[in-house]
């Protein structure tokens, strides 16, 4: 009797079609990035014409948070019933409808923190959904390198926002910022729509087999809490970064808004090919935590560094901000691919949906903290804190995280 050879990890070959999914979640993931990051880069506007306290203003550019967190389970659990293709298409073309809305019909900054809640709540679902088209398309030796793409997808979203959004809102205030949104959002949705497809999913198992497959992957466990609980951690200095890192180089390093919002789209870009990187390693090195846990120390180190340099005012600070940018998103990858290898196919979508919930928990409550405390202690103290929750995020990384189901 003849045994068929199994094929090495590395000679599997990936579909063309994965490269095309891969693109089109990556391509509406920075759209829906663009349309939530948008009302940090109004702060200055806000701030200057709107007569808001920086505290005010990061409240109200923090409500996308809130609209995200309300709603990114349910996509998931939606993602896991119906799919990705629709999710994501509906989610941006939602988007798109919010954003339209906060061009034309807010008439006061609640109205417009409504519809910021509304954006929010529409761009969650390629958050949900386009990590499991990842998993879903690419085999396991793959998934760090496509995960990593698909990653980009969040700085390249801040970048391009950081890039544009201070201009539109110079020449059209806030309308003209959020029509950016209504257009990018408006045609991706519409691809979406016409050209994603759904991976293959395995059979719905029976048996013994089928009930190990099935089970909640959160009891008897808790590698999947603690990935949630890093990932919430490494999220503050990433979100003081992007919404903060435009006013301290305009107040703080004298920059112009147009200079700013350079070194601010540079420095994301610079990160995107940072989270490319290291979703590589840990393909190379067999782990995704090994990785997300010398991540979590660099970000340690970068942002004591920069509070050390701010407090002493020197120009080199500057640098240092685009290394902490670069370092402060390169972790998100790595954490997506391990939950959803670990929750398995039959769990992802909602596994994902409580991920993206923890850290958009965290980030709508970086803003106001995070600018009441620039207030009172300055910026210098506010990097070092940041720094104190990527130091209390090393120990909980798991160990034993790369067991997948």
């Amino acid at each position: 009797m003849t045994t068929a050879a199994v094929e090495p990890p590395q000679l599997v070959r990936v579909d063309p079609r994965a490269w095309l999914m891969l693109c089109l979640g990556v391509v509406a993931q920075t759209a829906a990035t663009v349309l939530i990051t948008t009302p940090a880069f109004l702060i200055p506007l806000l701030s200057s014409e709107g007569g808001l306290s920086l505290a005010q203003a990061g409240t109200l550019s923090a409500t996308p948070m809130v609209g995200m967190v309300l709603t990114l389970v349910a996509w998931g659990a939606l993602a896991d019933r119906v799919g990705e293709r629709w999710v994501i298409a509906g989610g941006v073309g939602l988007g798109a409808l919010a954003a339209l809305g906060a061009a034309v019909l807010a008439d006061g900054f609640v109205a417009l923190g409504i519809f910021f809640v509304l954006c929010g709540a529409a761009s969650a679902s390629p958050n949900a959904a386009s990590g499991r088209l990842v998993v879903g398309w690419f085999p396991k030796h793959k998934r760090g390198l496509a995960m990593g793409i698909r990653q980009i997808s969040q700085p390249l979203g801040v970048a391009i926002a950081a890039l544009v959004i201070p201009s539109l809102a110079s020449a059209g205030g806030i309308p003209g910022a959020m029509f950016a949104s209504v257009v990018f959002c408006g045609v991706l949705a519409v691809h979406c729509g016409i050209l994603l497809r759904d991976p293959v999913r395995p059979a719905r198992p029976v048996g013994d087999a089928g009930v190990a497959a099935l089970a909640n992957p959160y009891r008897g466990s808790a590698v999947l809490w603690r990935i949630h609980a890093v990932s919430v951690l490494l999220v503050v200095p990433q979100y003081v970064i992007s919404t903060f890192g435009l006013v301290w180089l305009i107040t703080e390093q004298r920059m112009s808004p147009l200079a700013a919002g350079a070194v601010i789209g540079i420095s994301q870009l610079i990160g995107a090919a940072g989270r490319i990187a290291v979703g590589v390693l840990s393909d190379a090195v067999g782990s995704r935590m090994r990785p997300l846990r010398w991540v979590a120390c660099a970000a340690v180190a970068v942002m004591l560094l920069l509070a050390v340099l701010d407090w002493l005012e020197w120009p080199l600070a500057i640098a240092v901000l685009v290394i902490a940018t670069t370092i402060s998103v390169a972790d998100n990858g790595l954490a997506f691919t391990a939950v959803a290898e670990i929750a398995g196919s039959h769990w992802s979508g909602r596994a994902l949906g409580t991920q993206n919930t923890g850290q958009f928990i965290a980030a709508a409550a970086v803003g106001p903290l995070a600018g009441a405390l620039i207030g009172v202690v300055g910026f210098p103290l506010t990097f070092a804190a940041a720094a104190l929750c990527a130091l209390v995020s090393v120990p909980l990384v798991p160990r034993n995280g790369d067991t997948h189901h």
